[in-house]
């Protein structure tokens, strides 16, 4: 029986906190291991105890002293390998941007439902993007309603554009194998090749990336 997601939540209401437990503890495939209330108190349990397993972070990023932007990156270099989700307030497209850019795995709001919070761990985990939809519906917009630049920067190819797109909209590999009826294998090198030619490290940053970088134009 495959092991339950690892969790550790980075959270300063205390209300909020006790939602997400509740929420989590239901679920036999996703363990909430650790909650805390501060960036700093998480950051010195990561260095305190650098043998712990944690697959994912939810990560704040209204926190008193330490903001969720500036953790981040330190999550990062400190716990490689794990995923971390936003789960926060803000909407501003500059933090969304950011925390993308920073290597967010996903970026939800905390009107999201419990449901919809169990679906974004898990697909993050298996290698997909979560973001709140009123993102992912705006980003998968400007993909389908845009045609690809006859040159552009990174060169992705059509099919790798398609892939791209159906990323954007947060299919995971095995959706995005079925709906194009290629293998997974297939699939999976697609995405590593778009992931080195964007330079990205994740699904969500590389639809942040193409974005950014105009591969697309309305017709």
């Amino acid at each position: 029986m495959p092991k339950p997601t690892q969790v550790l939540l980075i959270e300063d209401n205390k209300e909020y906190r006790k939602v997400v437990e509740l929420a989590l503890q239901e679920d036999p495939d996703i363990d909430l291991i650790e909650q805390f209330g501060t960036a700093e108190y998480a950051l010195r349990h990561l260095e305190n105890n650098p043998s712990q397993t944690i697959d994912l972070f939810l990560l704040d990023l209204n926190l008193p002293q330490m903001s969720g932007q500036e953790a981040l990156p330190l999550i990062k270099k400190r716990a490689a390998g794990s995923k971390i989700i936003i789960l926060t307030q803000s909407l501003k497209e500059s933090d969304v941007l950011l925390a993308i850019q920073q290597g967010a795995d996903g970026y939800l709001t905390k009107s999201t439902s419990v449901n919809q919070l169990k679906e974004a761990i898990l697909t993050v985990m298996q290698g997909g993007a979560s973001l709140d939809w009123r993102i992912a519906h705006f980003l998968a917009n400007q993909l389908k309603s845009e045609s690809p630049v006859i040159q552009i920067e990174k060169n992705l190819s059509g099919r790798e554009m398609e892939i791209l797109s159906l990323l954007a909209e947060g299919l995971v590999k095995k959706e995005i194998s079925d709906q194009l009826g290629i293998s997974y294998s297939t699939v999976a090198t697609y995405i590593r090749r778009i992931y080195d030619k964007l330079q990205v490290v994740n699904a969500a940053a590389a639809v942040n990336k193409a974005h950014q970088l105009k591969f697309f134009r309305k017709k």
